[in-house]
């Protein structure tokens, strides 16, 4: 039986040393064909200017961060005519090494699905099964270590939860989103510390961003979960990536910066101004492999 810690917990401060992470493997691909052509999110106006080339320079700061952590990050080749292609996440989720692919709800980024596909076949892994209902992969799955936190409204199928769970053998809870601002589930929510024998997984997220049975469900399970305010939520905030100690988030997000030391982890800021242009973030460009 799973034991849940006690409210009490969110008053106690981890120090930094006995936090520790762990080496991570990530698969990013380059923003060299990044654009607004389209609107496909509240954030999306193929309007506003967009600078390719900074969205790269902001990128590629991005990936030697995670390599100057010490983080293991792969590349896929970017394709001309996808310019979401640079949001890794969305394509695939990856434990104990079976892949489950993507299929997106928007034609503009279907064909992403298929260059992901055959990058993993093409890199030795072999379980690789592709939904049959619309699921955005880590845009909508979060890994606690036990179990998946899964979320629609905008995007992924209800539908495609109980296909996670099954193909993917893990448990799945899903949660339901309502605010258009935060259309995949890594806007408004993220992992801190993921669950082991002798820790319970821990989370950052905007409770405004979900229904309230969900805003219920998140409170049971993670009482001493960090909370955070409508601004750190609308520049992006919780679209962050941590290895248990190191949290990268974007600049902008200082009242969550502030919070994540008093508990022990160590924020690094890196500026995604151009790609959140589109919607993204940090976990956005970043796909988790595990196993």
């Amino acid at each position: 039986m799973t034991t849940v810690p006690a409210p009490e917990a969110a008053s106690i401060v981890i120090p930094v040393e006995l936090r520790q992470p762990t080496r991570r493997h990530y698969l990013m691909c380059p923003p060299t064909y990044f654009a607004v052509e389209y609107s496909i999110n509240p954030w999306m106006d193929p309007d506003r200017p967009v600078d390719t080339e900074l969205a790269v320079r902001q990128w590629t700061a991005l990936k030697e961060t995670y390599q100057r952590l010490g983080h293991t990050v792969e590349l896929i080749e970017p394709r001309p005519g996808l310019p979401d292609m640079v949001f890794a996440a969305n394509s695939g989720t990856v434990i104990d090494g079976r892949v489950l692919g993507a299929r997106f709800r928007a034609r503009q980024r279907s064909a992403e699905a298929e260059f992901f596909r055959r990058w993993f076949l093409a890199h030795g892994y072999r379980d690789v099964i592709m939904p049959s209902g619309i699921n955005e992969a880590e845009g909508d799955l979060a890994w606690t270590g036990s179990a998946l936190l899964a979320g629609t409204g905008f995007r992924t199928d209800p539908g495609a939860h109980a296909e996670a769970q099954e193909v993917l053998g893990v448990p799945v809870i899903s949660l339901q989103l309502v605010d258009p601002r935060y259309y995949h589930l890594d806007t408004a929510l993220f992992v801190l510390t993921e669950s082991g024998p002798t820790r319970s997984a821990q989370i950052a997220y905007h409770p405004d961003a979900f229904s309230a049975g969900s805003r219920r469900v998140l409170r049971r399970l993670f009482p001493d979960a960090v909370i955070a305010t409508a601004t750190d939520a609308a520049c992006l905030g919780l679209n962050g990536v941590s290895d248990g100690l190191n949290v990268v988030l974007p600049w902008e997000a200082t009242d969550l910066a502030t919070q994540l030391k008093e508990r022990g982890y160590l924020p690094v800021h890196v500026d995604i101004s151009e790609l959140r242009k589109s919607g993204g973030g940090p976990k956005c460009c970043t796909l988790e492999i595990r196993g």
